[in-house]
């Protein structure tokens, strides 16, 4: 599917140069450029879900893990006292 859309002057000058370098067409930066765009704003959204999703499940049922047990817990991570996530708690 075609899309057409105007960069201003200065952008356009910019990718041109860009696509010159690295012996590449501006149509494949502006194609990975938007990838990474979208990519970068479905993870946002995504970890957003999350978070909401978690508090809300605090909300309703008060376990939760403090700063501290969290942060002892990733301390161990790749050692050989690494251990499962604790229990949460209320």
């Amino acid at each position: 599917m075609a899309i057409l859309f105007k960069l201003d002057d200065s952008l356009n000058g910019r990718l041109q140069r860009l696509a010159a370098r690295q012996q590449r067409s501006t149509q494949e930066i502006m194609r990975e450029a938007i990838r990474h765009y979208v990519d970068c704003e479905e993870a946002r959204e995504s970890f957003r879900r999350e978070a909401l999703a978690s508090w809300e499940e605090y909300r309703d049922t008060g376990q939760h893990l403090t700063g501290d047990e969290l942060r002892e817990w990733l301390r161990l991570w790749g050692t050989h006292e690494e251990t499962e996530i604790p229990t949460c708690h209320s």
